[in-house]
């Protein structure tokens, strides 16, 4: 199986496996309802969130208005009667005024949290814009992968092949190629040279002959050691 790592501009999205023999007009739509798919998670995750935290949405005509105003407009939520929190419920009032404010307790907040919790990691990374999946195009290595050819016109025939690809809209044009070092190499270069710049200002600053001083600088160091003579002090006894 050839593996592609799909991205979304410079952001990783997730890793999809398909046959050298796959036929791009289905894998290019594949991969636009995998990465909609995620965004579809996400959202769900962050409408747990404010479950957890302020229980079910109220129906759409009592969103956003005050307690007195629902009173005078006689609206009544039924959702609250059909979905009560299994457990029994703590009131914490929403102060946006889309949902009930009757929130899950605690022990089911917890499962509520976890399940966002695994969810999100599972779909780490995702983006944030929807691709139709008839917009969708893929890139490699600066070319469209066209949907008439296969997976392996492009990778040949090597099943354990490892590549980049990048999901677009059509009519984007062609996304930013990767760049030659990544960003933690770059990042130990920088390092490195700002290391070996500290030790040219050091040895500047000490004095030009003290290195006279060190052993590697001694011409005659090498042969005393050969004739086993090193490290003898001569005075008197």
């Amino acid at each position: 199986m050839v593996r592609l790592h799909v991205k979304r501009g410079g952001e990783s999205q997730f890793l999809l496996e398909a046959p050298g023999s796959a036929r791009l007009a289905e894998l290019t739509p594949l991969a636009a309802r995998i990465h909609n798919g995620r965004l579809k998670v996400q959202r769900l995750c962050s409408e747990m969130e404010e479950l957890a935290e302020h229980g079910i949405s109220l129906p759409y005509n009592m969103q956003g208005l005050t307690d007195e105003q629902i009173e005078e407009l006689k609206l009544k939520d039924e959702w609250a009667e059909k979905c009560v929190p299994s457990g029994g419920s703590i009131f914490r009032k929403d102060e946006m005024g889309r949902r009930n404010g009757f929130a899950p307790n605690k022990k089911m907040q917890q499962v509520i949290k976890k399940t966002i919790e695994e969810a999100k990691a599972l779909i780490s990374k995702a983006g944030t814009e929807v691709i139709k999946e008839s917009e969708a195009q893929l890139w490699w290595a600066g070319k469209q992968l066209e949907e008439t050819k296969l997976l392996s016109d492009y990778v040949g025939k090597n099943e354990k092949t490892t590549i980049i690809v990048k999901i677009q809209k059509k009519g984007q044009g062609a996304p930013g190629r990767e760049p030659v070092i990544s960003h933690e190499e770059h990042k130990e270069m920088m390092l490195y040279y700002y290391r070996k710049q500290e030790e040219l200002k050091k040895l500047e600053e000490e004095d030009d002959d003290s290195f006279l001083n060190a052993e590697w600088a001694d011409n005659h160091a090498l042969k005393r050691q050969f004739h086993g003579v090193k490290d003898i002090k001569w005075g008197p006894r």
